[in-house]
């Protein structure tokens, strides 16, 4: 997989068309057999693997004998309670055998804009991964409401990417990439194999979102929405035609059309820049001059280096880093809320808990959540 080399963390966004037959409504089991064997090679190179699936609803309507085109909004969430624990058991069922572990994990929108929410579930995948799991992770269709729905797995994929900070999104599809018309309709339209820039010309090349499929909700469109969010959040996007065995490799050795989304800088430096430039603070942490050292040196923020704390914020919200002449050194999201900040202030990691009552973790903020000034 020379192509994908240069990739650490890869997420795989898997649409409802490929996985399913849309005839029978049943797995296309060995297609995904084959993609099995492909992440299970990612997995034996070194490379962390998260998978996006869709699916759920194709796999409930058919469980539950709903044929008809368009389905209310409790009809499609009455399908995916049903289909998901299919959908759970399928990805189990392939990659259990090949010595994979599996988990799984479903999320709304708010889950991945509210910042309290956002942290918890950066923190559980970022633990699976280490852990070597794989996770399966869907929208959480059986009680997202309108309000709160992604509506479509492709931005779904593009935040879960920017959230575990994945380098590369692999969208596979029932298309090979992005045209600058609608090649169904126009056989002279032209492939574009490489984008530097989404620009709002590149967003109209996408068309409207799909709307005849009864295997998928997406469109053209709505992948390259996916594609801005996640190259603007260092990850690379990748668009390519899923339907052939062993798809991934296919990819890799770039002998079929793709399209591929570059981003303009890595995960790490665009999160950093997420947290100094964007983010208002809601408080501050005053530090003592040993905790300053060891900032510098590369280490999280913990509790027996705090002198002080100011404001009200609550655990994920934007913190300043003052030093002990109360000078901003950095900027970060607490791990802590402004109470318990206060109650663990000068503790050592191995006391928390018992000031506390659970174990909320060692680090006031992680140095992976943390900027520091220049």
């Amino acid at each position: 997989m020379a192509k994908l080399n240069i990739y650490n963390r890869i997420a795989v966004k898997i649409g409802s068309s490929l996985l399913v037959d849309e005839t029978t409504g049943l797995i296309n089991q060995e297609w995904l057999r084959n993609l099995a064997q492909d992440i299970a090679s990612m997995t034996t190179s070194g490379k962390q693997v998260l998978i996006i699936s869709s699916g759920a609803i194709a796999l409930g309507r058919g469980r539950l004998g709903l044929d008809k085109a368009n389905l209310s909004l409790s009809e499609k969430q009455a399908c995916a309670a049903a289909g998901q624990v299919i959908l759970t058991q399928t990805y189990e069922a392939v990659l259990d055998p090949i010595g994979l572990k599996t988990a799984q994990a479903l999320l709304t929108l708010n889950d991945t804009e509210d910042r309290r929410r956002w942290i918890n579930a950066r923190a559980t995948l970022a633990t699976l991964l280490k852990l070597g799991a794989i996770p399966i992770i869907n929208e959480n269709d059986t009680v997202a409401t309108d309000e709160i729905r992604y509506g479509d797995n492709d931005r779904l994929a593009a935040r879960v990417a920017q959230m575990c900070g994945a380098d590369l999104l692999v969208l596979l599809s029932d298309v090979d990439g992005l045209y600058d018309s609608d090649p169904n309709k126009n056989a002279s339209a032209n492939h574009v194999p490489e984008i530097k820039e989404i620009t709002p010309d590149i967003i109209s090349m996408g068309g409207k979102p799909n709307q005849i499929r009864g295997t998928g909700s997406g469109g053209m469109v709505t992948k390259l929405l996916a594609a801005k969010i996640a190259t603007e959040a260092g990850c690379t996007v990748v668009i390519a035609k899923g339907d052939k065995q062993n798809p991934l490799s296919v990819l890799a050795s770039g002998t079929e059309n793709s399209s591929w989304f570059l981003a303009k800088t890595n995960p790490q430096i665009a999160r950093k820049q997420w947290i100094a430039g964007t983010l208002k603070p809601k408080g501050s942490f005053t530090i003592d001059a040993g905790a300053a050292r060891a900032l510098a040196n590369g280490s999280s923020l913990l509790a027996a280096g705090l002198i002080k704390v100011e404001g009200s914020f609550e655990r994920g919200d934007a913190i300043m880093i003052l030093n002990d002449k109360s000078v901003e050194i950095g900027r970060g999201l607490t791990g802590y809320n402004a109470k318990n900040a206060t109650k663990i202030k000068g503790l050592k990691s191995s006391d928390i808990e018992a000031k506390l009552g659970y174990d909320g973790g060692a680090a006031l903020i992680h140095r992976d959540n943390m900027v520091l000034s220049k």
